[in-house]
């Protein structure tokens, strides 16, 4: 097959969206299909540089929308090339672009919404959601009415997705999410971790690994790290991720007053060896966040057969608790503590157990290969049915 991916951005600090493309981009490669990304990025942007996957820069886009004006146009030529489109996410142009471009053509097309419809944000906030209500009947909402199905990666962002705007109609999909598994030597990732931030050397250390963003739940996880952390002193947070909204410099304050600024180390977004490195490196992964669609680094954490201690807020909570890779709690102060404090009191003998369960869920749920035939096999089924429209 012919796929053409579109998104907003091919940046890695934007989260999981990429990163899922890409992965399951190598192994469609693998596979002999043809993967190719179409994005809003200013041709110059450094992160263009040794992607593994084809990617044709129509931007910079303007604002955070991403509006240009040789998206449809660039469709219009060049998306009967391939067998269909994916668009990647909505509220920015890449999606509204996509339909101009497509939807009275032959060309099907599939959206992943990637959680971006999830009422957490209507109810976090309800002067944005107005704005979007004046988008949504002209824009979205017509990408989605006409797209070939809506692809989510779990049956609770389906579920979710229907609570948003009452005018609402699709196709609706839930298919396998994934990511890949880790390559390259444990021990030598490690060490390389070690090097670079020789202080956290013999710590044990609960990890944050995500973008540092207010749904994330980072000052609950600062919070809950301060109640507990003198139960060892060897006890150390690492907030590893990108500094997205300039909210660091608040955290860090809110370490300073709690007497724990010492306990934590902000390494900022770690790639290749170096992620890889502090997953083998800690102890437990730790993500309170309040909306969360998936969770790529949930995934990567029992990849490498770390547990994870997360809210139910997560769309995969319920495999986690199934599978006993972790522990649940509410996305609250106080359910972050009870994460932290069930694994501190958690027998060696099980943390060992836990840490089987996590790399045995990983390789059974999220594992990048099952979920990308998961993919192909939808794709195609849609594509031996008539155009919705």
């Amino acid at each position: 097959m012919k796929i053409l991916h579109c998104i907003r951005s091919v940046n890695p600090k934007g989260g999981g969206p990429i990163s899922g493309v890409i992965a399951r981009g190598l192994v469609l490669k693998q596979w002999g299909h043809l993967i190719k990304i179409v994005s809003l990025d200013a041709p110059n942007a450094d992160f263009l540089e040794n992607l593994p996957v084809k990617v044709y820069p129509l931007g910079p886009g303007l604002t955070g929308y991403g509006y240009s004006s040789k998206l449809v146009p660039w469709l219009k030529k060049n998306a009967k090339n391939y067998d269909c489109v994916i668009i990647n996410g909505i509220w920015q142009f890449n999606s509204f672009g996509t339909w101009l471009a497509l939807h009275r053509s032959s060309v099907p097309y599939f959206v992943f919404t990637h959680g971006m419809l999830d009422p957490w944000f209507k109810r976090t906030y309800p002067f944005k959601h107005l704005k979007k209500w004046l988008y949504w009947p002209w824009a979205d909402y017509r990408v989605l009415r006409d797209a070939k199905a809506v692809l989510f990666t779990s049956e609770a962002e389906k579920v979710l997705a229907r609570q948003s705007f009452w005018l609402y109609q699709c196709r609706e999909k839930v298919v396998a999410y994934g990511t890949a598994a880790p390559t390259g030597n444990p021990d030598i990732q490690s060490r390389l971790f070690s090097e670079k931030f020789p202080h956290l050397l013999n710590k044990r250390l609960v990890l944050f690994l995500s973008r540092i963003h207010v749904k994330k739940g980072c000052d609950l996880l600062i919070q809950a790290f301060a109640k507990i952390c003198n139960h060892d002193e060897r006890f150390h947070l690492v907030m590893a991720g990108p500094d997205q909204t300039g909210w660091q410099s608040d955290l860090e304050k809110l370490a300073e007053n709690l007497g724990i600024a010492n306990r934590i180390t902000w390494t900022g977004m770690l790639q290749g060896d170096l992620k890889w490195g502090v997953f083998h490196s800690a102890e437990v992964f730790c993500l309170p966040s309040h909306q969360e669609n998936f969770g790529i680094a949930v995934a990567e954490a029992l990849a490498c057969g770390l547990p994870v201690l997360i809210s139910d807020q997560i769309n995969i909570w319920q495999e986690i608790e199934a599978d006993q890779a972790g522990f649940v709690a509410p996305d609250t102060l106080a359910g972050t503590i009870e994460l932290l404090t069930r694994w501190l009191n958690l027998p060696n003998d099980d943390k060992l157990q836990m840490r089987q369960n996590a790399q045995a869920c990983f390789l059974s749920r999220f594992e990048i290969h099952q979920a990308t035939e998961s993919f192909l096999e939808t794709i195609h089924s849609y594509l031996d049915q008539p155009s919705i429209h």
